[in-house]
């Protein structure tokens, strides 16, 4: 009898474990057209990520949705140098000028405030993508906290005090994996990049589901 549970047990399992695998689908997203302009510089950053040449695999839940479309953004910046907030979630990835938002030098963010409590699977940022650059000190985080003071989750850092390794910039955008974190907030940081001490959004997609 023990046996027979066990391997009932056993079964359900595999079972369960089965479709959980064959409800993941591949992420998928209209990617802007590649876009270069000058004469290519050299990046000097340690421990470089490998540069993209491909669209990477990455799965989530089936029916996840860019939740992050037409949503409101706020900055830690009120008074952007180059365009307005809404460029972060308008739904335009082109690299051309008009395209993004440029925030003063140092430590800036912008927020998307999702409008209700959402199951976060991914997100895909990209900064600036007309030039090879990369983007200091990025931390993407979670919460349901509007002010960010408690109850965060940190999903990327690429700062010293994190673990995420920087990236170069292109037209491919940046996946993070959200694991599933639950939140209404997202808030991502940067604090300039190798070309000057400026900070750029030209969109930010947020991949997930609203939570039950």
């Amino acid at each position: 009898m023990k046996k027979l549970f066990t391997l009932i047990a056993s079964t359900t399992l595999l079972t369960a474990n089965f479709v959980f695998a064959d409800d993941m689908v591949p992420l998928k997203t209209d990617l802007p057209k590649p876009l270069f302009v000058g004469t290519p510089v050299q990046i000097d950053v340690p421990n470089l990520e490998p540069k993209l040449t491909k669209w990477p695999e990455f799965s989530v839940p089936a029916g996840s949705v860019n939740l992050a479309k037409g949503k409101k953004v706020t900055a830690s910046d009120s008074e952007p140098v180059v365009g307005t907030l809404d460029l972060v979630t308008d739904g335009d990835k082109e690299g051309d000028e008009g395209s993004w938002v440029e925030l003063g030098p140092g430590k800036q963010w912008v927020q998307i405030d999702l409008e209700k409590e959402a199951n976060i699977y991914a997100l895909v940022v990209w900064h600036f993508h007309n030039q090879s650059r990369v983007y200091r000190d990025v931390v993407v985080q979670i919460s349901d906290d509007p002010t960010f003071s408690k109850d965060v989750t940190t999903v990327y850092d690429n700062s010293a005090a994190g673990k995420d390794r920087p990236y170069l910039e292109s037209f491919y955008g940046k996946i993070i994996d959200a694991k599933g974190t639950k939140g209404r907030y997202v808030r991502l940081y940067s604090n300039g990049n190798t070309t000057n001490k400026l900070n750029h959004y030209i969109e930010v997609e947020v991949f997930g589901k609203p939570a039950a």
